[in-house]
């Protein structure tokens, strides 16, 4: 059963340049999938919409058989859909496990020993203590990765976006990133969608959509 549907939708840029038409995908927990496609096929655009931060010109995107207009915005993003961007948007000034516990903050989500919560999860995408104490530009890119996905885990989403999540790392911790996102799908029961360039992400994907020229008017 489909966690988020797509039903023919269309992004149309400065009421001109069509990025996307009739676009149907679907969804499913327990699965990774990757979006890819040539620069400007719109993948990035199609994430945004996944996430409400874009609303379709046209079409309709069902979170759970309910349509994403008829949701709470934030209530979606801080509760059910968990966004990892391409820049992390980290708070640089806090520690790993502050910007963790930030989030769960911000979710509302009732949520007890918010501390010893966040380096359980912060350990979970293998950063241990002494890492989750320093502030994050005093982490690597791929520590920085770490703490944006334990951030995205701390208020538990159904569904977890991601653009670009290994675009910036060597090809080992490209490798550490994906067994992580194969791992919430897996075992988590999480539905993982990627947008990436990269061959490798999509080939350890379990479901692969491109966005060709066919899409792009």
């Amino acid at each position: 059963m489909s966690i988020i549907k797509m039903e023919n939708i269309s992004y149309t840029y400065d009421k001109k340049k069509n990025i996307i038409s009739n676009l149907s995908y679907e969804f499913e927990k327990g699965l990774v999938y990757s979006i890819v496609g040539k620069s400007s096929a719109g993948k990035t655009t199609l994430l945004s919409m996944l996430s409400g931060l874009a609303k379709p010109t046209n079409g309709e995107i069902f979170y759970n058989d309910l349509s994403l207009s008829k949701i709470n915005q934030f209530d979606y993003r801080s509760k059910y859909v968990g966004v990892i961007f391409q820049s992390y948007n980290l708070l640089p000034h806090l520690t790993a496990e502050e910007n963790v516990i930030l989030s769960m903050d911000i979710s509302g989500k009732k949520i007890e020993n918010k501390k010893q919560v966040a380096l359980e999860l912060l350990k979970s995408v293998g950063l241990n203590e002494d890492i989750a104490k320093r502030k994050i530009l005093k982490l690597s890119g791929g520590e920085q990765q770490r703490v944006a996905i334990a951030r995205t885990l701390s208020f538990d989403p159904d569904v977890i976006l991601a653009d670009e999540p290994t675009g910036n790392l060597d090809q080992d911790t490209e490798n550490a990133i994906m067994n992580i996102f194969i791992d919430l799908a897996k075992q988590k029961n999480k539905c993982v969608i990627l947008v990436t360039h990269s061959p490798k992400v999509a080939s350890m994907s379990d479901v692969k959509y491109e966005l060709k020229k066919s899409d792009i008017q």
